[in-house]
């Protein structure tokens, strides 16, 4: 008999991003912006990439909180992601 592994990240499907609430006005929502760095293949020059992603705001995140949100199967039109923890407040 082999003991169950109770650890958490495990039983998580989607990918986890960390960026910042750049909105709350809508009901149930925020926009969060999630920022990138990457090097240009050619160039080398550091590049900073930003999207905006809607997501399900089920813990009551407020605008400039760090927010960690998780992919999951779509809720609405836009929204495809949901907040997973608050990891700063504002």
């Amino acid at each position: 008999m082999t003991p169950k592994n109770n650890n958490t990240q495990s039983k998580l499907k989607g990918k986890v991003f960390t960026g910042s609430v750049v909105s709350d006005k809508m009901t149930d929502t925020i926009v969060v912006s999630i920022s990138q760095k990457y090097r240009h293949p050619l160039y080398k020059k550091i590049i900073n990439k930003k999207h905006k992603i809607y997501a399900q705001n089920n813990l009551n995140a407020h605008i400039g909180d760090t927010v960690q949100v998780i992919e999951t199967k779509p809720i609405s039109k836009t929204k495809r992601f949901k907040t997973l923890k608050i990891t700063k407040k504002a």
